[in-house]
């Protein structure tokens, strides 16, 4: 039997170069990747600031388009409001259904039999195309062809659900179990203990959540096509039942389809708000996320 001397220097062999070739290759490769998505975003960013950032005043901020003839632009303050109202209302219906999601998946299901079929629908849903839930939508609250805000909000909602129920979930599973231990130990009921400690003590990350789900709603366009889009570009909207809403993903739409410059331009604007709220959004919600989850005990 041969024996190894410890003594021994190591000599690299085929074997030994070929991996390291493979690892130095795996590396460049992963970085190239990574550099190549921040990149992508900053090209777009960049676009977007360079030919939208012109368009930015106060009065593009509070006015309504003017006329539809190219020859005078106008602002979008009433697509800013649409898409205001059409966010509310959205948020005010998925954030009740998907935190009571996350409650029953984390607090009351378990491994039970419906936590996996949930869950699955959840991730189906969560990646469902946009378009698909528009015309779900539009065949189920618009018959006849009439448009209402209402149903480009229904369409949103349902867009907002998965992701809140999942951020919720995520937030509650790191909220101690020596909490629901010591409210269980002085009687209370399991209820109680959710809605009086367990939701409280994940309430940052609920929000956090909602913004992020906000975030996406907020540039969703195929689903107002199919239900929020045929409205007056020059009116302001607030009655979400009554008619189509004007709102800003729709205004970039249209005005990009038209053909005077003057509409383009105001495209490139509204595309630059828009890309600001939900940048913003985003990054203030990741790093309210990454907060709590520190303050959070483990």
């Amino acid at each position: 039997m041969a024996t190894i001397d410890p003594t021994r220097p190591l000599i690299a062999t085929g074997n030994l170069r070929r991996r390291r070739v493979l690892d130095r290759v795996a590396r460049g490769g992963a970085m190239a990747a990574a550099v190549l998505a921040v990149a992508v975003l900053l090209v777009v960013i960049a676009t977007v600031l360079i030919k939208g950032s012109s368009q930015i005043s106060f009065d593009f901020l509070t006015e309504n388009p003017q006329k539809i003839d190219g020859t005078v632009g106008g602002g979008i303050a009433n697509a800013i409001i649409g898409s205001a109202l059409l966010i509310a209302v959205a948020t005010a219906m998925a954030l009740p259904i998907g935190v009571m999601i996350a409650v029953f998946l984390t607090e009351f299901s378990g491994a039970g039999r419906l936590a996996r079929p949930i869950r699955l629908a959840l991730d189906l849903l969560n990646g469902m195309p946009t378009i698909v839930i528009g015309l779900f939508v539009f065949g189920l609250l618009e018959e006849g062809g009439v448009q209402t805000g209402f149903a480009g909000s229904f369409a949103l909602a349902i867009i907002m659900v998965p992701l809140i129920s999942r951020t919720t979930g995520e937030m509650l599973q790191l909220v101690p179990r020596e909490l629901r231990d010591a409210s269980h130990a002085l009687g209370v009921s399991r209820w109680r203990t959710t809605i009086g400690i367990v939701l409280p003590a994940a309430l940052g990350g609920i929000l956090t959540g909602t913004v992020l789900a906000i975030a996406r709603a907020a540039g969703e366009t195929a689903p107002l096509l199919l239900t929020c889009s045929l409205f007056n570009s020059n009116a302001t909207t607030i009655n979400v039942f009554g008619a189509a809403v004007p709102n800003i993903p729709m205004l970039i739409f249209t005005d990009y389809d038209s053909p005077y410059p003057i509409d383009h331009a105001r495209a490139w604007g509204a595309a630059l708000v828009l890309m600001a709220f939900i940048l913003v959004g985003n990054l203030t919600a990741r790093a309210t996320l990454a907060r709590q989850r520190r303050m959070i005990p483990r």
